[in-house]
């Protein structure tokens, strides 16, 4: 589970869940505008998962 600070719109949520998806491994996606929280299924390193999210201008933790 990843932790996004920044987000603040459904568009927001489309970028972050489209460049998660994106990465090679994961096999579901779900964030949460709410609670700012992003659910990732899959085999990936955490660190790429992270990369993918701040390459977006979003800051994000491991939760």
């Amino acid at each position: 589970m990843l932790k996004i600070t920044g987000m603040r719109c459904q568009h927001c949520v489309r970028r972050v869940h489209e460049a998660l998806g994106a990465v090679a491994g994961v096999e579901v996606v779900r964030v949460d505008l709410d609670s700012g929280l992003a659910r990732v299924r899959g085999r990936v390193d955490p660190a790429v998962l992270l990369a993918a999210v701040t390459a977006l201008g979003y800051q994000a933790e491991l939760s």
